[in-house]
């Protein structure tokens, strides 16, 4: 047991997660779905007060924080910050919680030579994620008159910046698509299913208008594509597991939360339609391992970067003169 559950003799935070997300799951809910809105409500998540947009695995844990909570406002900030401006959390409320990264460094002295010198010293560097608790900000209220009109102004300027920023429907399935074709796998369309096929490195899609909308299709070709980054020449993850299997749930949950970091960032919505959610598979395998769930978090990122890095996003920011007001000078993370 870690100090740190000596001292608190409770869940740690990545335990928390896991525990919420099979919670839902066990309901029938796979919370990392969303459609995408057009009204400033949904769409990125942002940090309330410094319009941040949120990133990587972040974007999957906010989603199912979201779902939560019953929310469709993705703006969130930490306690500290939001106090300074007379904003605190609701009674009751909980929070959720995004990793930052953290670089760790350990130095191991050198050996001793032949000589009686020592070798040159073996630096160790490796990423942990530390997690770091955020409140949405239907959760939050203002304690003094002034915060409650911080607040409003706050979510109402998010509001403003998500409208002004995203584009018509059209124009985004459009772009979409063009992303998804991109990508250098090949893909034949056609039969009434999905998959990706590792043998000839190729992906099978039904034709479009087998879907009940053009933004399930781009999501569920986005699934595919992501199975197909485990390609012995890619990526290399395990795709040989059969259904039922503990790999061939992990690879199946690695590609659902690829998708949703693809269609985040290509504003379409992850609302697949052609996937069983393999919900019951996906429940045994965090409640036996639930550390796995931030492999697959790491993986599905680094498969969502190699075909479309989220530095392909547009910044989120409204053109100069035409935000409201403006934003408190505050340092946050990411």
């Amino acid at each position: 047991m870690s100090a740190a559950k000596k001292q608190f003799d409770g869940p740690t935070p990545e335990e928390k997660i896991v525990a919420g997300l099979i919670e839902l799951m066990e309901a029938g809910i796979a919370p990392w779905r969303k459609p995408w809105a057009e009204d400033g409500c949904s769409g990125h998540h942002v940090n309330l007060l410094s319009g941040h947009q949120y990133r990587g695995s972040n974007v999957i844990l906010l989603t199912i924080g979201m779902h939560v909570r019953g929310s469709v406002l993705p703006y969130w900030c930490g306690y500290g910050e939001a106090k300074k401006l007379g904003i605190t959390p609701k009674k009751g409320s909980k929070c959720a919680y995004i990793v930052r990264p953290q670089l760790n460094r350990y130095v191991e002295e050198g050996a001793a030579l032949a000589d009686g010198s020592k070798a040159d010293p073996n630096i160790k560097e490796w990423m942990a994620f530390k997690p770091t608790a955020v409140f949405n900000a239907n959760d939050l209220e203002g304690a003094t008159p002034e915060g409650i009109k911080k607040l409003e102004e706050l979510i109402k300027l998010c509001k403003f910046q998500a409208g002004y920023q995203v584009k018509p429907e059209p124009e985004r399935l459009e772009n979409a698509e063009a992303a998804l074709k991109s990508w250098k796998v090949p893909v034949s369309f056609g039969g009434n299913q999905a998959f990706y096929a590792p043998a000839i490195d190729r992906i099978q899609l039904p034709e479009r208008s087998a879907f009940n909308t053009p933004a399930a299709f781009c999501a569920t070709w986005a699934h595919e594509a992501i199975h197909s980054t485990g390609h012995h020449s890619l990526l290399d993850r395990d795709q040989k597991g059969k259904f039922g299997s503990k790999s061939y749930a992990r690879e199946e949950l690695v590609a659902e939360l690829g998708a949703v970091l693809i269609c985040d960032r290509l504003e379409i919505g992850s609302e697949i339609e052609s996937h069983a959610a393999y919900l019951s598979h996906w429940i045994g395998l965090l409640k036996k391992e639930p550390k796995i769930l931030f492999q697959v978090m790491r993986d599905a990122n680094a498969a969502s970067k190699l075909i479309w890095p989220e530095e392909l996003q547009a910044p989120l920011q409204a053109p100069v003169g035409q935000i409201p007001m403006e934003r408190p000078r505050l340092v946050v993370g990411m």
